[in-house]
């Protein structure tokens, strides 16, 4: 698998872990290994990601919270394919999508 394909692969698992966890309106995952190059965490082969993520689940929760969730939600990943993640967990109608 060539790291193009890699990296396809793991925007698919990340967003399939947070659609199976949480009730998602959207989400964009974005691969930013790139900008990372020769970083520690570049050198382990697992990647820097970031995600924007809109759920129901998120209202009336503490940004701490709203990590904790979607932590929580690509739990395993932390372990295997992801060095970092890079998070903005917003509610329905806190701003326009």
């Amino acid at each position: 698998m060539n790291t193009d394909d890699r990296a396809r692969n793991r925007i698919e698992q990340i967003t399939a872990a947070i659609n199976a966890a949480l009730d998602v309106k959207t989400i964009d995952v974005a691969d930013e290994s790139h900008l990372h190059v020769g970083h520690a965490g570049a050198r382990t082969g697992m990647g820097h990601f970031h995600v924007t993520v809109v759920a129901a689940e998120f209202t009336g929760l503490s940004l701490i919270k709203r990590h904790q969730l979607v932590y929580s939600a690509v739990g395993e990943l932390m372990k295997t394919d992801i060095h970092a993640l890079g998070i903005e967990a917003i509610a329905p109608g806190e701003r326009a999508d």
